[in-house]
């Protein structure tokens, strides 16, 4: 365990994927971490990232709130941060009992994790939405495609509570939205949650971003905005292609960030980081939705190389008390990941084309996991293709990221996948 003095020390409730990062730059001024956990075990996906060592001590929450408040009163905690999604509600029921002068606004607690409740206050803000209707009644949304004249049009199906394109569904026109809506409605999702209502929603078209901030006192501050690539892929939409660091000069950037700040106001985020994802969409920018923690997958320490800072060391800085955060960003170098996608299932072979990879002029991180004679899956979500593995190029240069990622798209075009063979057909007496 970490040996730094307790006191006044920094709650970090689910301290997995990004969240993790945290406690070193916490440590590097002498103050020490408690890791909370919300859930009953690491989920898999987070198995990775979770390192109790970094921790002066960690607890469990068993679902007795208050035993939790009075074992972390004690320790005059300096702040209560989520660090990952699944730790946000608890992160805010903490705050409000330890540290009410830094509590997000209690009465739209929900609207900070819950996409449907995310949706009714930025409706009563005034901010504007992407059709959408939150339920587990089919005949509601029946009656809502009816009344918004969405009959022909593709539509999305996703749970509240998803995280990282879990259950995420792209009904294209003509074909049944029931089929998602009840394979997933009642379904424990990978995060623990019930699916107990479902999100149908229009398809919203037009170039998504995310706006990555840290809010302090209900003054919020933009640490990175990222431009998404993403592409359909066997049926399954929004399946990560790329992520790629925007100029702030850029002309999309304050119409982005006057959006993501009425959207902080309208959920009551007023300390904190938060994970926005926007559709430009030609009516403009529409909330795809709202995480009230860190954007995951390692990003603040690659948003650390491309801009100097990121949301975690914005936090880290304010609690330790040495600064206000600066309103913007500026890029340093121009930054973009590569997630590696599997178009089709099978046994992959030929991966020593992807050993040039380090070798490329922008080449900054990577983190590939295949070998030959890997079984792997068609490409559905983040997880999946975070289980194949992602490259980060950065350079001064924003010519020589675009070769080296056309340099990277061919060396994975060059992976061999053989189909798995077709089972032998059976009759009586077994195989024949």
């Amino acid at each position: 365990m970490n040996p730094l003095p307790v006191s006044q020390a920094a709650v970090i409730v689910d301290p997995f994927s990004s969240g993790a990062q945290y406690a070193p730059e916490f440590a590097s001024r002498g103050i020490a971490t408690v890791a909370v956990s919300s859930l009953p075990a690491v989920p898999a996906a987070y198995a990775d990232s979770w390192d109790p060592e970094l921790h002066h001590r960690i607890l469990h929450f068993d679902g007795d709130l208050e035993q939790l408040v009075e074992a972390l009163r004690p320790l005059s905690p300096r702040c209560v941060l989520a660090g990952a999604e699944s730790g946000v509600e608890l992160a805010d029921q903490l705050t409000e009992r330890l540290l009410p002068d830094q509590a997000n606004v209690p009465a739209l607690a929900a609207a900070r994790r819950d996409k449907g409740a995310m949706d009714r206050a930025l409706r009563a803000a005034g901010v504007p939405t992407i059709a959408q209707i939150c339920t587990d009644d089919p005949d509601a949304v029946r009656a809502w495609i009816d009344r918004e004249g969405l009959h022909g049009r593709d539509l999305v199906v996703k749970p509240p509570k998803s995280g990282s394109t879990d259950g995420v569904t792209r009904v294209r026109a003509g074909t049944d939205w029931r089929i998602p809506f009840d394979a997933q409605l009642g379904r424990i999702n990978q995060w623990h949650n019930l699916n107990d209502r479902m999100l149908v929603q229009e398809y919203a078209h037009g170039t998504e971003f995310v706006v990555d901030t840290f809010s302090h006192r209900g003054r919020h501050t933009v640490a990175d905005i990222c431009r998404y690539g993403k592409t359909d892929n066997d049926g399954q939409m929004a399946v990560y292609e790329s992520l790629t660091w925007v100029a702030p000069d850029t002309p999309e950037v304050p119409v982005l960030t006057r959006y993501a700040e009425a959207v902080l106001d309208a959920v009551g985020l007023r300390h904190g980081t938060a994970h926005i994802e926007i559709m430009l969409t030609a009516d403009g920018p529409r909330l795809i939705e709202i995480n009230c923690r860190p954007h995951g997958g390692g990003h603040p320490a690659f948003n650390l190389a491309a801009t100097g800072d990121s949301q975690v060391h914005r936090a880290v800085r304010w609690y330790a008390g040495e600064e206000a955060a600066p309103e913007a960003y500026r890029l340093l170098r121009h930054m973009t990941v590569l997630f590696l996608m599997a178009r089709r299932p099978g046994t992959v072979s030929n991966t020593a084309a992807l050993h040039g990879i380090r070798e490329l002029p922008s080449y900054h991180h990577s983190a590939v996991r295949l070998r030959d004679g890997d079984l792997i899956e068609v490409t559905r979500d983040l997880l999946a293709t975070l289980t194949l593995g992602f490259v980060v190029l950065a350079h001064p240069d924003p010519e020589q990221v675009a070769k080296d990622t056309a340099a990277v798209r061919a060396m994975e075009d060059a992976l061999i996948v053989t189909p798995a063979p077709a089972p032998a057909p059976t009759g009586p007496g077994g195989p024949r």
